[in-house]
């Protein structure tokens, strides 16, 4: 069923004939901007205080979302924090907004006011008129947060933060028998006119009801940089002092660190301090790239640890030993992150601080993985698979846990018991039951597989095989009717089995039991807004071949003639780098019969690198360079994560 619009909907009440909203239709084709019941008030077709009270009754009003959005001032990223922190601080969307400092409050008010049809007043409190206090009581001005701001015959100009329901103007003028002119203004200038007219600070009211709210500082670290200034050489047990007292910057500081970091999607923050009058380095590893971030004066190379360790419940007092520990960030900040926190001692009596940010939420899509047409077919085989072992193989943040979830997700369905075991547990997804293990307690991997095969598990995942235990645990589970999916360290899919087997697995029962083994790496992006193309030189398009393989890529059909390459260009939406997200590159092992062949001979990596290829494997390189065909990365990216 549609939704009628506005102006249907004034036709349908007899409030405007057909012909008027006709023209004012018109005259939106010259003013888009404007909305429809906005001109029909320019052309003197309905009253505003009636469309107000009639878009009221019919909720039609445009929401303050969807205004800002239109108007650029806040995108819908920062708007689903706003959001969120709204609802969880239980504050109005404009409140946090404000406290988040993502509009002005001047803007969001004239915002307000468009909402409304309202106009946007400035105040100059300064030059009221005391008795314009004796129309309105102190109370209901303090309580509804508004100010009588001018009085002209019989009419009085009302300036608000958020406009009053229309019933409650009319009991207002009934009750001081006065025409009532309302008009929007900020809250700032609402105390201001309150204090001069009632000798009442609205301040307090205003901050015990935003307790709940973060202080994130001002908009720029560069801000609360300044505020530092310059002093002598600290003092450990003086800067400790400072944190445990809750020093405003510092905290101010940390919080906004971590939030700009979690905005730049930052996987990693680096806090370095350095012996004597050197600034602390503050950097960021975004898209797989360390870069600095910014330089803290050396006053707050122990206050800064400090103040981490307080928010991840570590021992401020311990500086000789290294300590790792947990932040949930949504009782310090706008953002529900889970940060992961280590610090290290180094030398000069200083602790070095890495922060990693927990990118918990939902798993990618499967299709979003960017496997190739082969890949992917062999890989959706795999899943379907009733029992056997699945690999996913890289060194650390190659992206091996997303890929294990995405294809969990296509096999996550109600006939089916799936236990995960990681560490830590970052994607959720309905269905599965998900156990974090503690190494401390013994509450390893191998125990926690141990204990999964008597809770009736159809599938299993192991989040590392770290050890010969959990590898042949795992071998074992696959055996006895189990789907089990785990992941290891390791360059590539044929070095996977040689390791394996240097564990002194079985290689019968492995064999039997291994169905594919997936490595991958993560290459960054390039920017869809600023990459370039250009048309390789011949000796360019004859490296890119030799690297890919003569033969090999004789049979992809690719020519000279066809290729078309991309290179970074830089500009705003990726910080200049001309990157801008990252992507998979796959080399995918499938567990053939001659593979398994090779395998119970315990034959070196060539020969199953051989055997793989003869299968259809196309190693990570091949893979990257048909990506870089694509024009989704360059070679430069491909040569930096592929050693071969």
């Amino acid at each position: 069923m549609s939704v009628k619009k506005v102006g249907e909907l004034l036709v349908e009440q007899k409030v405007i004939t057909q012909e008027q909203l006709n023209e004012a239709l018109d005259l939106q084709k010259t003013f888009p901007a404007h909305p429809i019941g906005q001109l029909l008030c320019k052309l003197g077709f309905i009253k505003e205080s009636d469309l107000s009270a009639f878009l009221d009754q019919k909720n039609k009003r445009r929401k303050l979302s969807d205004i800002l959005i239109a108007n650029g001032l806040i995108d819908q990223q920062k708007l689903s924090h706003a959001l969120d922190m709204s609802r969880r601080s239980n504050i109005s969307l404009e409140k946090s907004i404000l406290k988040l400092n993502f509009v002005e409050e001047e803007s969001l008010s004239k915002v307000i006011a468009s909402q409304y049809d309202m106009p946007y007043v400035e105040i100059n409190s300064q030059d009221l008129p005391l008795e314009l206090s004796g129309y309105i009581s102190k109370v209901y001005a303090q309580k509804q947060r508004i100010a009588p701001i001018s009085k002209i015959g019989s009419t009085l100009t009302l300036a608000m933060v958020h406009p009053l329901k229309s019933h409650d103007i009319r009991e207002l003028e009934d009750s001081i028998r006065l025409k009532i002119i309302s008009a929007i203004a900020t809250e700032t200038n609402i105390a201001r006119s309150l204090k001069r007219l009632y000798n009442i600070d609205v301040a307090s009211k205003a901050d015990s009801a935003e307790e709940v709210s973060f202080d994130m500082g001002p908009n720029s670290i560069v801000d609360l940089l300044s505020k530092t200034g310059d002093g002598d050489e600290p003092e450990v047990a003086e800067e400790t002092k400072k944190v445990t007292e809750k020093d405003s910057v510092i905290v101010k500081l940390v919080n906004k660190i971590i939030y700009d970091a979690c905005m730049n999607k930052a996987s990693d923050i680096h806090i370095e301090p350095y012996p004597g009058k050197n600034d602390v380095i503050v950097r960021t590893r975004v898209d797989g790239q360390c870069s600095i971030y910014q330089r803290i004066p050396y006053k707050y190379k122990y206050a800064l640890p400090s103040r981490i360790k307080i928010m991840s419940e570590l021992d401020i007092a311990e500086r000789r030993k290294p300590q790792d520990g947990k932040i949930d960030f949504k009782k310090f900040g706008p953002l529900d992150v889970e940060l992961r926190v280590a610090t290290m001692p180094t030398v000069g009596g200083l602790e070095d601080v890495v922060i990693r940010v927990l990118a918990s939420g939902d798993p990618i899509s499967f299709d979003d993985l960017g496997l190739t047409e082969r890949n992917r077919r062999v890989f959706k085989e795999s899943l379907a698979r009733p029992h056997g072992l699945i690999l996913v193989v890289g060194p650390t943040g190659s992206g091996k846990t997303t890929t294990l979830h995405s294809g969990l997700a296509q096999i996550n369905q109600i006939n089916r018991k799936i236990w995960t075991a990681e560490d830590p547990v970052e994607i959720t997804q309905p269905g599965l039951r998900q156990v974090q293990v503690n190494p401390r307690i013994g509450f390893t991997f191998a125990a926690a597989l141990r204990s999964f095969l008597r809770l009736d598990p159809d599938i299993i995942m192991v989040g590392e095989m770290r050890d010969e235990e959990t590898a042949s645990t795992a071998v074992e589970a696959s055996l006895t009717g189990h789907l089990v999916f785990s992941t290891l360290h390791t360059n590539s899919a044929p070095e996977t089995v040689t390791r394996l087997l240097e564990m002194n697995l079985d290689p019968y029962s492995f064999s039997d039991s291994l169905v594919c083994i997936l490595a991958q790496r993560l290459a960054r992006r390039l920017c869809k807004d600023c990459k370039e193309s250009f048309r390789p030189t011949v000796n360019e398009f004859e490296e890119l071949v030799a690297e890919f393989g003569s033969d090999e890529f004789a049979k992809s059909g690719v020519t000279f003639e066809d290729v078309v390459m991309y290179r970074a260009g830089g500009c705003d939406n990726c910080s200049h780098t001309g990157y801008r997200g990252r992507l998979g590159i796959h080399e995918l092992l499938e567990c053939t019969d001659e593979l398994k062949a090779l395998i119970k001979r315990r034959a070196d990596t060539d020969h199953l690198r051989e055997q793989a290829s003869r299968d259809g494997m196309t190693s990570l390189k091949q893979d990257g360079i048909l990506k870089v065909l694509r024009g989704v990365t360059d070679i430069h990216e491909v040569r930096r994560v592929c050693i071969k």
